[in-house]
């Protein structure tokens, strides 16, 4: 038992989170295992993801190098995207229900009508061109608001920084789980005239394409609606870009002057390119308060734990 502790007291809270969240994983594809087909490979997925984040972490101490203080910092990057992966397999078959008539029901409520059909009047293709790109660049702007962290800053408002940023996507896979649907590119709109009806210039349709990719649908699929990701609420781009724009004026990064036009832009793009409900974008909202609650609150938790001083933002009043 003393070992255990011994080990688990070396993780940063980052690692304990992603440990945490691939055990819940486990637990979840071990109960359904009667209905998720590759169950076992999940499992044992997890269970590497789980060694190899004990392997660097204990690699990750003085004179052994700047490699494993590198990749302690970043690994997570991919274990986010092989953690959204997973819950593709999981979400339909566990779930086996769309709730994309709930999401409609409720936009018609609010705005008395379908908010992709009101954006449609104003669609050009410069327009699209230039949304799909910064749609594009979701994933970069975690990345780059890190290294600016890492590189202005100090290493714990960058831990902080990146639990905040991976509690928010796990959040997110769990919306998926209660909320599952596929939203109103295939609903409302007919997918396959996607890049006749909003048409871009040069790249919208090599980008879509990524996006599709992504989720599941490269070109080709036969049955796109049946097999894309259920990964509509909470809009986790509107969740994460909140948490990137909230974080990076907090710490007044310069980036921050990028951070809050492309994050509007890019929040407003999930409507407009037909990935979103409105809906889906205050569930975002929502789910990124909550994310900053709790983050702020297990993060200092397990530093009370460890015996280190707890995270507090930048005090920029003196």
């Amino acid at each position: 038992m003393k070992y255990i502790k011994k080990q688990l007291l070396k993780l940063q809270a980052n690692d304990l989170l992603i440990v945490t969240f691939a055990i819940l994983l486990t637990i979840v594809n071990l109960i359904f295992s009667n209905r998720v087909s590759n169950w076992q490979n999940h499992v044992i997925v997890n269970i590497i993801t789980i060694v190899l984040i004990f392997i660097i972490v204990n690699m990750d101490r003085p004179g052994k190098g700047v490699f494993w203080k590198q990749l302690h910092y970043w690994y997570m990057v991919p274990i986010i995207f092989l953690s959204f992966k997973e819950i593709y397999f999981m979400v339909k078959p566990i779930r086996g229900v769309d709730y994309d008539n709930v999401l409609i029901a409720i936009d018609r409520f609010l705005f008395g009508g379908d908010p992709t059909h009101f954006l449609y009047q104003i669609a050009n293709p410069y327009l699209t061109e230039l949304l799909q790109i910064i749609y594009g660049s979701f994933f970069f702007l975690p990345v780059l608001l890190g290294i600016d962290i890492l590189i202005n800053q100090n290493e714990k408002n960058f831990r902080f920084m990146t639990f905040a940023i991976i509690l928010g996507f796990f959040l997110s896979y769990i919306g998926y789980f209660i909320v599952p649907a596929i939203g109103p590119r295939f609903t409302l709109h007919d997918f396959a005239s996607t890049n006749t009806e909003l048409p871009g210039l040069f790249f919208t349709n090599f980008l879509r394409g990524i996006v599709n990719a992504g989720e599941s649908i490269p070109a080709g699929t036969p049955n796109p609606m049946e097999v894309v990701q259920r990964d509509v609420f909470p809009s986790g781009h509107t969740q994460i870009t909140l948490i990137v724009m909230y974080l990076s004026v907090k710490f007044r990064t310069p980036t921050r002057y990028i951070f809050l036009p492309v994050g509007t832009l890019l929040i407003f793009s999930t409507v407009y390119l037909r990935y979103h409900y409105v809906i889906d974008l205050i569930g975002g909202l929502v789910f990124m308060i909550a994310t900053m609650i709790f983050a702020y609150l297990l993060f200092n938790w397990w530093m009370k734990v460890k015996g280190e001083e707890p995270f507090s933002y930048p005090d920029h009043s003196k």
